[in-house]
């Protein structure tokens, strides 16, 4: 049984920082302690984490992902990082203004998943999973005794369900290749019922090291030195294995029942697309991204509407998690250097030093955690997706390249230098020479006020 938590604003007794940095005089607005906590080590003036076994049987004898800093539980902290991914900043400022209280704790009655996805037996195996909490989303349940009791716990994942709607699909409805079928499609306007599975990154740091091929030690290292040294834990608590990064996650989207997914028997479509905004949102024609996911959707909702199950799976990775600023950077020098394709790669590795930082070797983890263990019909072109996925156990019996009709003319260039680096096809594959003959197009007629 945990021990009560109490709430408090304040250090206490007892809790003693292991660099003091100096004790600056205490704001009346402030709610902290005048002393700073730098880091921890273990052993250090008691402190004690909750015992964490992860890859263990069920979410009890694993136990809770405890991260918050909170002073009554920060001796028992056994994860580093916070919860919110990237949004932790935001719940930072949000308690230095003021808006919220430091000592706050969510009230998470009826936030219960909407569909109660099984267990499955990935979830206790610490090598099919290691990116995401496979309990994340029923803390509610598993470790009710922690939250009763005070202990700040949180969620890395939850369920819902909704109704979606996409011009492409209204379009398709209108013109009569998908039907309306008032259960997944619902009418004539294309309105997609879908269940919806939001996840935050949780990492098992002895398994990402391993997927990546590196120790742990290294692994370590490298994200402390290159996150500005915002997590020294990672090199002072080699006896935490959990680190909850500040990156965004992902979604699932399940047309169809969502039981279905992890039935072998019944047929599976599935995307895996990575974030573009610039496509996905606003409909950029430089590249497939929207086209792609718009046609996954389609072709997920007509697997569901044929007895099988439809995923699409949307990942926070922009700009081949470049981020949107290289990714611009990257279209300013294609546009003014010659949009080729047989360029198109080298312009990004002129910037980013890589071609792609998307390392799709954490990916297939939620695919273990919904129990898909084969894909009928994998809507994708990219190598490094399928192989990911083949290399984790999971069978891909039909690769579905992106329809021709449906590529728009200036990201032929993306396309074509894709398809010559390894993107699956059934069409043509273009030679350097050739690629060097396709081209985007350009800025002649726009006044380039820098050049």
């Amino acid at each position: 049984m945990p021990e009560s938590i109490p709430i408090a604003t304040t250090q206490e007794p007892g809790v003693h920082p292991s660099e003091d940095v100096g004790s600056p005089p205490k704001s009346p607005k402030s709610q902290f302690s005048k002393h700073i906590l730098l880091t921890t080590y273990p052993g250090q003036n008691g402190v004690d984490p909750v015992p964490l076994q992860w890859g263990a049987a069920d979410a009890k004898s694993r136990g809770p992902i405890v991260a918050s800093r909170h002073p009554s539980q920060l001796k028992r902290r056994n994860a580093m990082g916070a919860h919110g991914g990237s949004y932790s900043i935001y719940n930072a400022l949000a308690i230095a203004a003021g808006d919220l209280p430091t000592d706050f704790k969510p009230d998470f009655n009826n936030t219960e998943p909407t569909f109660d996805f099984p267990q499955q037996p990935a979830w206790s195996d610490p090598k099919k999973i290691v990116s995401l909490d496979p309990f994340g989303h029923d803390i509610v349940k598993q470790f009710k005794s922690y939250l009763d009791v005070g202990w700040d716990l949180r969620p890395s994942m939850a369920i819902t369900r909704a109704n979606m709607r996409l011009a492409e699909i209204e379009k398709a409805v209108s013109e009569g290749q998908i039907e309306v079928d008032g259960s997944i499609v619902v009418d004539k306007n294309g309105d997609v019922r879908v269940t919806k599975v939001a996840v935050e990154p949780v990492w098992y740091l002895p398994g990402v090291a391993e997927r990546f091929g590196v120790d742990e030690g290294t692994l370590r290292r490298t994200l402390f030195e290159h996150t500005g040294g915002s997590y020294p834990e990672l090199i002072t608590r080699p006896d935490l294995k959990v680190f909850l990064p500040p990156i965004g996650g992902l979604t699932v989207y399940i047309f169809g029942p969502p039981e279905r997914v992890s039935d072998e028997n019944v047929r599976l479509a599935l995307r895996i697309h990575d974030e573009c905004n610039g496509s996905d949102v606003f409909q950029s024609d430089i590249c497939t991204c929207r086209p792609y996911l718009a046609f996954g959707i389609q072709e997920a909702i007509k697997e569901a509407q044929n007895g099988g199950s439809g995923v699409v799976i949307y990942f926070r990775k922009e700009g081949r998690a470049l981020g949107e600023v290289v990714k611009y950077l990257v279209y300013n020098a294609r546009k003014r250097g010659g949009d080729t394709a047989d360029k198109y790669f080298l312009r990004t590795e002129n910037i980013a030093g890589v071609r792609d930082m998307r390392f799709q070797a954490l990916m297939p983890d939620i695919l273990h955690w919904l129990g898909i263990k084969k894909i009928d019909r994998m809507l994708s072109m990219s190598n490094m997706k399928h192989d990911a996925i083949v290399a984790q156990g999971i069978k891909i019996l039909e690769r579905v390249p992106i329809p021709e009709e449906m590529i728009p003319q200036d990201s032929r260039v993306e396309i074509d230098a894709k398809i010559n680096a390894g993107y699956f096809t059934t069409g043509k594959k273009f030679t350097m020479e050739e690629l060097a003959q396709v081209k985007g197009r350009g800025w002649e007629k726009w006044e380039d006020v820098t050049h």
